[in-house]
């Protein structure tokens, strides 16, 4: 316990408390998590602030709606900088980054052989993966 710990629970870029156990995440799996998230969210702000300005160039108002979600127009709108593709793209990876977060420590998981954790990941996966199709079907 530290001043600045009172509780001697440390917390981790995984998310989960240790007190310094062995099965206490390595920091290779800690930095690799760290830059996935940093760059997800890089990523996602730079195509969000593509995306505003192309719609500044184009003269669209922010309240002016737009076009639906199509991911078979994605690449072509893409190369033809059409804003809103490039606003959706940074939808998407910013709601990607934190699944993608739940994925690389379930990998991390199973290659340290830590079995609980690698379902508890996998079951998160699959929660979420269940939710987006739940979510298409009552689209259609």
């Amino acid at each position: 316990m530290t001043a600045s710990n009172p509780g001697g629970l440390s917390t981790s870029a995984t998310g989960a408390g240790s007190r310094g156990s062995p099965e206490q995440a390595s920091p290779s799996l800690e930095r690799t998590i760290a830059r996935l998230l940093t760059f997800g969210t890089y990523l996602s702000i730079a195509l969000l602030v593509v995306g505003v300005v192309l719609m500044a160039i184009a003269g669209i108002g922010p309240l002016s709606g737009g076009p639906a979600f199509d991911p078979t127009a994605l690449v072509g709108d893409l190369a033809a900088l059409r804003p809103a593709a490039f606003l959706w793209l940074g939808l998407i990876v910013v709601i990607a980054t934190p699944s993608a977060r739940v994925a690389v420590s379930g990998l991390g998981y199973a290659r340290r052989g830590e079995r609980a954790m690698t379902i508890v990941a996998g079951l998160i996966l699959f929660v979420i993966a269940l939710s987006v199709a739940v979510a298409r079907g009552l689209e259609a």
